[in-house]
């Protein structure tokens, strides 16, 4: 069975429940939708402001506090925002891959060359132990073992060697603090799950962002062996084409939606999940184009439009008002516009409560700068 971009992004927008808002806590989303991104403080609130019903940022505050919820480095090498019993699970399918992230010769202009790992890895156990150890105390222990390195470069092999979380304050609403790191285990009190197969995290990872090609599940974790594992699956997925002729593998018990839903407007936070998992992201992004990541670095965020990606909008504080600027991708329809401008003085408001807010929609493809 052939599937169309319009079946493939109205099911992916369903499964991300952007197409109406669930209502779910902040862990049952996390854990239907395998993590949040969660680069930045930000990012995560708004994935779930935009995907649930009467969100309280407090709730993800709080759980990050009683360690139902933890901030972890996970697929693509980023931060995502997990059940602990994800974080426990997933780690071990990820941290292979980060650990030889610090040894090549690309990594920080060669800095640690020459070292030998396991002695590095060894220094890392000892210095972070059993306690939570700010980034500055971990740098100025980095020093001391290896003055003649880039003590930077040795902090950031010590969070890639070994499997690390942020703990609170980094990640509570409103709170930026700098991170602050433990080991996974002694955090969350369990030691970490090797036995989980890969083969059922591919599983959940279509059901959250599936169908699709072995290729796009790659791209969302940055791990290999993506065919044997679905192999593995057998009965358990269905295949479909595209309308490239490329196999499109999906849970047999998901559904697809129908390609005439409406899809309601959608203001996305820079680094969303939903534009960054897949290899090919034309069901998203009408030109197939790579997402801004630059823009994302600047804090550049991303508009849904009829479920595609159609304009970008930054907000600007002062000390008493909000302003949020949006750069659409094409022109919009008065009813589209409307709809834009609505969904932004609800996200305002959800932000920047205490603020004086204003929208203002510029050109197709003007500047965000003020």
């Amino acid at each position: 069975m052939k599937l169309s971009q319009q079946v493939l992004n109205r099911t992916l927008l369903s499964r991300q429940h952007l197409l109406e808002r669930a209502t779910l806590t902040a862990p049952q989303l996390c854990e239907q939708l395998v993590g949040l991104q969660a680069q930045d403080m930000l990012p995560p609130f708004v994935a779930l402001w935009s995907r649930t019903s009467d969100f309280d940022p407090a709730t993800v505050s709080a759980a990050l506090d009683d360690r139902s919820l933890a901030r972890i480095t996970l697929m693509r090498g980023t931060i995502h925002l997990v059940t602990p019993v994800d974080a426990l699970r997933i780690a071990p399918h990820i941290q292979p891959e980060l650990e030889k992230i610090p040894f090549r010769k690309g990594f920080n202009y060669g800095a640690m060359v020459g070292l030998d790992p396991e002695e590095v890895r060894a220094h890392g156990e000892e210095v972070l132990g059993d306690e939570p150890m700010s980034a500055a105390d971990l740098r100025a222990h980095a020093a001391a073992l290896y003055p003649d390195r880039d003590p930077g470069a040795v902090l950031q092999t010590w969070l890639y060697q070994l499997p690390v979380l942020q703990t609170p304050p980094r990640g509570r609403w409103g709170d930026s603090s700098r991170p602050v790191w433990s080991r996974v285990e002694p955090w969350l009190g369990a030691p970490l799950d090797h036995g989980y197969p890969l083969e059922e995290l591919l599983l959940r990872y279509l059901r959250a962002f599936g169908p699709a090609t072995t290729m796009d599940m790659q791209t969302w974790s940055k791990l290999t062996g993506m065919k044997p594992a679905v192999a593995r699956l057998g009965d358990r997925v269905r295949t479909y084409t595209d309308d490239r002729g490329r196999t499109l593998y999906d849970a047999a018990d998901a559904a697809l939606a129908d390609p005439d839903l409406p899809a309601p407007v959608r203001l996305l936070s820079w680094y969303d999940h939903a534009l960054l998992s897949h290899q090919d992201r034309t069901r998203i992004i009408p030109d197939g184009a790579a997402p801004p990541l630059q823009a994302f670095a600047a804090q550049v965020s991303s508009i849904l439009v009829d479920g595609y990606l159609s304009g970008i909008y930054k907000i600007f504080t002062t000390a008493d008002t909000a302003r949020l600027r949006i750069s659409p991708r094409a022109v919009w329809s008065p009813r589209q516009q409307a709809a834009v401008e609505a969904e932004a003085h609800a996200l305002l408001e959800f932000l920047e409560p205490d603020r004086a807010p204003s929208v203002e929609i510029l050109a197709p493809g003007a500047n965000l700068k003020p």
